[in-house]
Parts: C-alpha cells; structure tokens; sequence
C-alpha cells in the first residue's frame, strides 16, 4: 500500500506511519488529531477514481497529509460510491489504530471524515455512514466540518 506525501513523494504504509509519529513527537504536549477522509470522482463509463487522505493535525499549529489514489470500475450507485469512500476511510483507520496501538500512542484521536452533508443527494444516508463509523469506534465528521475528504481528498480526485 503506497501513499504519497507532497513534502516526501511515494512511500509504504510504514515510512508514512513512521513519518506521521516523527511529526507528533516534534510537537509534545500539543494536541493532535487523526484524520482520514476518502472522496471519489466518477469518469463517465471509465471508472472512479478514489483518494483517502491521511492528515495529522497540530490542532491550531497546522499538519501534514498523505494520500492514497485508487481507480476501480465504474460504479452507476452514487450511494454504492459514498458507502466505498466510507470503507476505504475505515480500512486505513483500522490499519493506523493498530499500529497506533502498537507502538504506545493510541490515545491519538481518531477521526473519519465523510463526504456526506445536510444538503445536496448525499443527506439521505448521513445517519448509515455516520454509524458505520460510529459503530466502528471512531468519531465522523460531516460537511462542512469534513475538510479532509471534502478538501484534502477532493484536490487528489482529478
């Protein structure tokens, strides 16, 4: 599993683990954050592209991302691709939390941000993809608190 981090270029799951822990350990004492998110764009017919995000946010002091670009089939269910994006997000917080576990950090605060949000088609399936995370140990955030799919992801989509 490669990411790609803008200040390192390509790197494996490990080295942005890694990465992310020098990063938070620079900091002692601040408060840190977590955050996963995954948005996808549709090409008509020749697939969907999907980005998750990992950011690690020095609350009031900024952070640093890396991200994942997956291209899978064209999916025709824009529900289908919101409960994906929500599973991409989970699958690398799962993956992270472990690791986190681990290595002696897991009170690092955790959270999957969603693509999701009280207006527009996707309002329709907050409360499911909010439970999926919720139901899976970790906090949601939904538009317009969701920066992390809806603007760190979203950039990588295109």
């Amino acid at each position: 599993m490669t990411f790609i981090s803008p200040t390192h270029g390509e790197l494996p799951f490990r080295a942005v683990f890694d990465d992310l822990i020098h990063y938070v350990n620079q900091r002692p004492g601040e408060k840190h954050k977590l955050i996963i998110g995954t948005d996808s764009h549709a090409y008509h017919k020749e697939g969907v592209v999907f980005v998750t995000a990992i950011i690690v946010h020095c609350v009031g002091k900024g952070g640093r991302f890396y991200y994942r670009k997956q291209k899978t089939r064209y999916m025709e269910s824009f529900r289908q691709r919101i409960y994906y994006e929500t599973f991409l997000s989970l699958e690398i917080a799962s993956r992270f939390t472990e690791k986190l576990a681990q290595n002696g950090y897991q009170d690092l605060n955790v959270e999957i941000h969603l693509d999701v949000g009280e207006k527009g088609e996707t309002r329709d399936i907050i409360k499911e993809v909010v439970g999926m995370v919720i139901g899976s140990g970790y906090d949601a955030r939904i538009k317009p608190e969701s920066y992390g799919a809806t603007k760190v992801a979203d950039k990588y989509t295109h």
